[in-house]
């Protein structure tokens, strides 16, 4: 195939650097962003009178029947292209002729490229960001089902106090408005055309940067064409944005884990979404879960990739930035496989409410109750708080519980202590009188429920 830079050599490269210099194998992918972005270079062409507004409108015609043809499947991109840029550009030329090759008048591939791979993320981050609502969405429903379910809250995974398995849920939905946060605040960033920067220095045609950047739906333009061409902080925001994000999600994936685990018995996880061991008959293996875990590795190591790939290149483009995309690529299929995953697994999971509360009636996780009893009765908290430890050490020690010391062993330790301490150290009392705001108290969880629902106009 004839290279459309032939000129200053003539374009004759060995096989294998033509294979090692080729991009088609994954930026084919942003055929409809670089179609698209053409059609608007041609509009913009025609308009200033650059090119007659005839040709503009051949032109624009033509890349939509490539596009067309491409959506078919009628035309196949041609894996021998250099790229996918270089490949819409000759097909365009085999159609219309001299007409075709005024297209990339006022344009490099410099700045061609930068505006396809920002319009691509673009709809990425919106796919992405409404995968997030959606499993942001079911944490929520799951909450509202479990929301007065007891259970052991932990800290160092020892048991700490009592929460509501609604409570905890919601946690994560709170961690997924932050990731949508960031992924706005990347879009945002990202929404500025880099079209028009040419190849670093602009370019002598009149040409209108907001008009074509505006019919591409972008917020404006990069105001130095240097920046325009050689920026890629937009991605490596983004791999930051689903890294935090996977990060997340792998929290999440290590608690159903270890909550559907024999030695926890606290959720079950549908059957569609585990698998059983190839030898032991016995096993139901959390596997969606554990590759979501796996799978954050992944994208850290995107996220690693582009940095480094960025790190001390001189302005404004080099090749080094052909790098810049198989790394992003990789961590959006991988960030929307995995919210697709969970979005699907979440809503079969069954709470076991009782196993929970067995649970949490051990580990004198009401100890802080009790030591807030005794304040309530006028003791200093630390004061409480030594009473309330000591009285734990004499259960340890004696096999009992808070709940099932007696009336007269709690007066020898205070003698604050009335028959109402069994009320106020009670689980469900515990959890309820939780009332600050953020609690774990049904009416604080119905709030959270509320607000996140709110956040994601439901």
């Amino acid at each position: 195939m004839t290279k459309l830079w032939a000129g200053r050599t003539a374009a004759e490269t060995a096989q294998l650097a033509d294979d090692f210099n080729s991009s088609i194998a994954f930026d084919s992918r942003m055929a409809k962003q670089d179609i698209t972005g053409s059609m608007a270079h041609a509009a913009m062409l025609g308009a200033k009178g650059i090119i007659g507004k005839d040709e503009a409108e051949a032109l624009i015609d033509g890349l939509q029947g490539i596009l067309d043809d491409l959506t078919s499947g009628a035309l196949q991109i041609d894996p021998q292209a250099e790229d996918i840029h270089m490949f819409v550009e000759q097909v365009l030329t085999q159609r219309l002729g001299d007409v075709g090759k005024k297209l990339h008048t006022a344009r490099s591939r410099n700045d061609q490229v930068a505006l396809d791979f920002r319009m691509y993320l673009r709809d990425e981050i919106d796919e992405i960001a409404a995968l997030t609502k959606k499993l942001a969405a079911v944490l929520t429903d799951k909450a509202e089902e479990y929301k007065a379910a007891i259970m052991p809250g932990y800290t160092h995974l020892q048991r700490a106090q009592p929460i509501t398995f609604g409570h905890q849920l919601m946690a994560y939905a709170f961690m997924l408005l932050r990731d949508l946060g960031r992924l706005t605040d990347c879009r945002k960033r990202l929404n500025i055309s880099p079209i028009g920067s040419c190849a670093l220095a602009g370019t002598t045609y009149d040409t209108d940067r907001e008009m074509e950047a505006g019919r591409l739906g972008f917020d404006g333009i990069c105001l130095n064409s240097i920046d325009g061409v050689s920026d890629r902080d937009f991605a490596a925001e983004l791999c930051a944005a689903l890294s935090i994000e996977m990060m997340h999600l792998s929290r999440l994936s290590e608690e159903l884990i270890l909550w559907s685990s024999w030695e926890f018995q606290f959720i079950e996880l549908p059957d569609a979404y585990t698998t059983g061991s190839s030898i032991m008959p016995q096993k139901k293996n959390p596997d969606m879960a554990e590759l979501v875990r796996g799978k954050t590795g992944r994208v850290y190591g995107d996220l690693m990739g582009i940095l480094t790939v960025l790190k001390g290149l001189p302005l404004a483009y080099n090749k080094d930035m052909q790098e810049d995309k198989e790394g992003v690529f990789d961590a959006c299929d991988t960030a929307k496989m995995c919210l697709a995953v969970m979005a699907g697994m979440l809503p079969g999971m069954k709470a076991k409410t009782e196993n929970m509360l067995r649970a949490a009636s051990g580990g004198f996780i009401n100890a802080t109750d009790l030591a807030d009893y005794l304040v309530i009765k006028g003791l200093p908290f630390r004061s409480a708080y030594k009473v309330s430890g000591a009285l734990v050490g004499k259960c340890v020690k004696e096999g009992k519980t808070l709940d099932t010391l007696s009336l007269e062993e709690y007066k020898e330790a205070s003698p604050l202590i009335e028959a109402d301490v069994y009320e106020h150290i009670d689980l469900r009392t515990c959890v309820e009188k939780r009332i600050s705001a953020g609690g774990t108290s049904v009416q604080s969880v119905e709030k959270q429920i509320a607000a996140v629902r709110e956040a994601l106009g439901q």
